[in-house]
């Protein structure tokens, strides 16, 4: 339920075209520990709204073991655990899918609102695709 909230949230700030920007300096949070071991993310504020509040920004954060190798088509085991503070700012990879083509030609049978959606997605989805994807992007309110 968490998860599906979170990815709720992650999508509603992109369709609304809320933005932080993941590539800036930001500060860093306070140190956080889960199961694995500590995080460290980057406190963010908003480039498109400055009257919203800033969020912290954990990237990267896997949340089962790589289903690659032996591990291919069995269920995910649990997340490797880590020594020391592991610096959150990073996404992970994306798994693997066939992106659209966004030709002019179907660019112009698409609505405008789909067209921005997706240029928007495609810095994220175009690269570093791997079957090791089993990472979680968490954003609180800071």
């Amino acid at each position: 339920l968490v998860v599906l909230s979170v990815c709720i949230f992650i999508s509603s700030a992109v369709s609304a075209g809320i933005i932080y920007d993941t590539n800036s300096e930001g500060t860093l949070t306070r140190e956080v520990e889960i199961k694995q071991g500590k995080l460290v993310g980057l406190r963010l504020q908003s480039t498109s709204n400055p009257d919203l509040r800033p969020v912290e920004v954990f990237l990267g954060i896997p949340y089962a073991a790589a289903p690659t190798g032996s591990q291919r088509f069995m269920p995910p085991g649990s997340p490797p655990q880590w020594m020391g503070v592991k610096f959150a700012h990073n996404f992970g990879p994306v798994c693997p899918q066939n992106l659209p083509d966004l030709n002019q030609k179907k660019k112009n049978v698409m609505t405008a609102n789909r067209v921005s959606y997706l240029n928007r997605l495609f810095p994220y989805l175009q690269h570093n695709q791997s079957e090791d994807c089993l990472y979680l992007n968490i954003y609180a309110p800071a």
